[in-house]
């Protein structure tokens, strides 16, 4: 008898599932290489300065560890980083609602949609000069006007999402009588989560950055922006970068742990 043949095929999700390990060292190797050759440049650039205007990393890494070792690293990045959560989290809720309202609704996008693209366009320091005026030098002010800052590109975006919502899956929910909760849960929300994905990621990354500025404008006392002002009045550049690079390790920490898996895993069902 003549032997049997037999062929495996493997399916396109399980090859993707075996790369993915593979993709992600790959990814972990091109980033680490990227940031040696980049720390690389930096350091002999400040050699061959010389200036107490350009330090070396080995100077601004043990400004960092002076900082942490005293306790005044940790006090100032938490300060920043609260102050950054509660005006994400608030742009986020605001302006993820007001998105979808004028994405929906016809009507109320063409009349307020003069009104999103006039706040869109207002300078960031003129919202945070008039919070403070208004509400005061203290810690609730701050966060508002970055909140305000946030939002009209949080509806923006969202409102781009609510248009591109498929009629035929909502008719579908209506033959099956999903009703509105489910028809919300599973057929609108899986929809709008790969937008709301995009807007907090671009979000966080706009949002610590006035943060820093409004600190730098408060005084409060407190806040990485608070030392970079201070370290700005002395010309001590060294500080700066140890204070901007602190928080910009704490914002990339999020990024890769938090809202890149998030974006991955809302993003799975589209083919």
């Amino acid at each position: 008898m003549a032997p049997v043949l037999t062929q495996t095929y493997s399916t396109p999700t399980r090859v993707n599932r075996l790369r993915a390990p593979h993709a992600g060292l790959e990814r972990l190797g091109w980033a680490v290489a990227s940031l040696a050759t980049l720390g690389l440049l930096w350091h002999v650039s400040a050699e061959l300065a010389q200036s107490r205007y350009f330090p070396t990393p080995a100077a601004v890494f043990e400004v960092l560890r002076h900082e942490a070792l005293n306790g005044a690293l940790f006090t100032h990045v938490g300060a920043t980083l609260l102050r950054v959560v509660m005006a994400f989290t608030i742009a986020m809720f605001i302006g993820g609602a007001i998105g979808m309202l004028l994405g929906r609704f016809k009507t109320a996008d063409r009349f307020f949609d003069t009104w999103l693209i006039l706040v869109l366009n207002l300078p960031a320091l003129v919202t945070i000069t008039l919070s403070y005026v208004w509400l005061g030098m203290n810690g609730t002010a701050a966060v508002v006007a970055v909140a305000i800052n946030q939002i009209p590109n949080v509806a923006v975006t969202m409102r781009e999402g609510a248009r591109s919502l498929s009629r035929d899956l909502a008719e579908m929910a209506q033959v099956y009588k999903f009703g509105s909760w489910r028809t919300f849960r599973h057929v609108i929300l899986p929809q709008l989560a790969p937008f709301f994905a995009a807007a907090a990621r671009a979000g966080l990354a706009l949002v610590w950055k006035i943060v820093l500025v409004v600190e730098a404008l408060g005084g409060s006392g407190r806040g990485v922006g608070y030392q970079i002002y201070i370290a700005f009045g002395s010309f001590d550049v060294t500080t700066i970068l140890a204070y901007a690079l602190a928080f910009i390790v704490i914002v990339q920490i999020i990024e890769l742990t938090i809202l890149q898996p998030i974006q991955a895993k809302v993003n799975k069902w589209r083919r």
